[in-house]
């Protein structure tokens, strides 16, 4: 069953039970109200008969008195029956003499019944009759309910009627107010089956209703889904496109070595070294790949110990000197003696990473400065440039996992942790690192004038209380 047909069939069902209990109290108030009139009335009648009635000492009643007696109800039937369950008086005559009510000589106080007899269905009020003489009878006084029995099979009908038509149309209403309300949602269904089908991530689910209610907010999410699809999807699309050339590159010159070895029979240390340089570099691409898989997954292994964070920064700084030689300047600016809680080996890998990139996108003669400061109780290092820059669209996507920026800047092979591997996991893989240390990296960067990056992790914990 459809969701259109269950909650039209659920809110059917409510608004029937609701008629259902409404309709009967309506009916049962109406009967009430019809039966408490007809009730006073024989009250009443019995009042009055009961002052026109008389007793003589034989215990008989005295029929002479009963002529002046007019009725208020011109259907009203009476009978009056004496201590010797004999009929004495009557209206109207009937001649099998049959009490009104069968068990009425048993009755210590006035009582209501309901009887059906040959005079039709009747609501009897039956009332112990006393004299000087003691105990003188029963009177029985009775009006005809056909009059209620009629208003209520009409009432009845009349609300089974109403109820029915309230159903029907209350269904049709919510039926189609729930189709159009639905329809968005099965428009979003057959459009993400085409989707599915032809694999377009770059279709959307157009909505024109309300972007708040719950419909608009499934499809805005769903629209949403599929942008990040898309964007992962393309994202893993030019990341195989980028594997695939950085890793022909060395293949082939592997491949050409060994051919020509093959070729002149002779092994030569130049052939090797080259064949063994391009191998080192595919193990730090797959490296690279296993240890963004690690951190992305959460089960990056590290080994925290408190780490002299400034002794890291100055073996750092040994190596990108190395690296940079005489064509670009390297300062240490500031430095502070700082302790955290860190691993050792992937702190250095991420400083590394921060540095060589800065030295690779630095121009000859530009300067690279590093610091290292205490704030507050966290350590913050900084790596600032005035190289090229990164350009605004590229900025706020550096730290995805395969992202490319520029491809014409030029690469650095052989730079640590992946800073010139050239497709983009360097930097992913100092983020994950940092904010698995529980600390975070930003980036400031103005294209053609320079990029800062700030590493901020927590100091251990005797450095933090005696730095707050």
């Amino acid at each position: 069953m459809s969701l259109r047909s269950r909650l039209t069939l659920l809110y059917s069902s409510l608004l029937g039970g609701i008629l259902f209990v409404f309709c009967a109290l309506v009916y049962w108030l109406v009967g009430q109200s019809l039966l408490t009139q007809i009730d006073d009335t024989l009250n009443q009648e019995v009042n009055v008969l009961t002052n026109y009635l008389r007793v003589d000492s034989s215990g008989q009643f005295d029929s002479r008195f009963f002529g002046q007696y007019q009725p208020t109800d011109s259907t009203l039937i009476y009978q009056v029956w004496g201590s010797d369950q004999k009929l004495q008086l009557e209206h109207p005559h009937d001649p099998q003499q049959k009490a009104l009510y069968g068990d009425f000589l048993k009755l210590d106080r006035p009582a209501y019944h309901y009887t059906v007899s040959p005079l039709g269905h009747l609501r009897v009020l039956s009332v112990p009759l006393h004299s000087q003489y003691g105990e003188a009878g029963v009177l029985q006084v009775a009006l005809n309910l056909n009059l209620l029995d009629t208003t209520q099979r009409i009432l009845l009908s009349i609300l089974v009627t109403m109820a029915l038509i309230s159903i029907t149309l209350a269904g049709g209403a919510v039926s189609f107010s729930t189709g159009r309300s639905l329809a968005p949602l099965a428009w979003a269904t057959e459009v993400a089956t085409q989707i599915s089908r032809a694999d377009d991530l770059s279709r959307r689910i157009p909505y024109n209703g309300n972007e708040k209610d719950e419909v608009g907010m499934l499809i805005l999410a769903f629209n949403e889904t599929l942008g990040r699809l898309e964007s992962l999807f393309n994202t893993q699309r030019r990341f195989l496109a980028d594997v695939s050339h950085e890793l022909r590159t060395p293949l082939t010159v592997i491949k050409g070595e060994v051919g020509l070895m093959r070729k002149f029979r002779v092994v030569d240390d130049e052939s090797l070294n080259s064949v063994e340089g391009e191998v080192d570099r595919l193990t730090r691409m797959v490296g690279d790949l296993l240890l963004l898989a690690q951190a992305e997954s959460g089960r990056l292994p590290m080994d925290l110990k408190r780490v002299e964070l400034d002794t890291v920064l100055l073996e750092v700084f040994q190596q990108m000197k190395t690296l940079a030689g005489e064509r670009i300047s390297v300062k240490i600016t500031d430095i502070d003696q700082i302790l955290v809680m860190a691993d050792r080996d992937r702190i250095k890998q991420v400083l590394l990473n921060l540095g060589g990139n800065a030295i690779q996108y630095t121009q000859p003669g530009g300067q690279v400065k590093v610091s290292l400061q205490k704030v507050a109780t966290k350590a913050r290092i900084t790596f600032t440039d005035n190289g090229t820059g990164i350009p605004p669209q590229d900025l706020p996507h550096i730290f995805e996992r395969f992202y490319r920026g520029e491809r014409s800047r030029k690469r650095a092979s052989g730079s640590t942790g992946g800073a010139g591997s050239g497709f983009g996991l360097g930097l992913s893989i100092a983020y994950w690192i940092v904010h698995a240390l529980n600390g975070d990296i930003e980036v400031h960067s103005q294209e053609g004038q320079g990029t800062t990056f700030f590493v901020w992790l927590p100091l251990a914990e005797e450095e933090a209380v005696k730095n707050s």
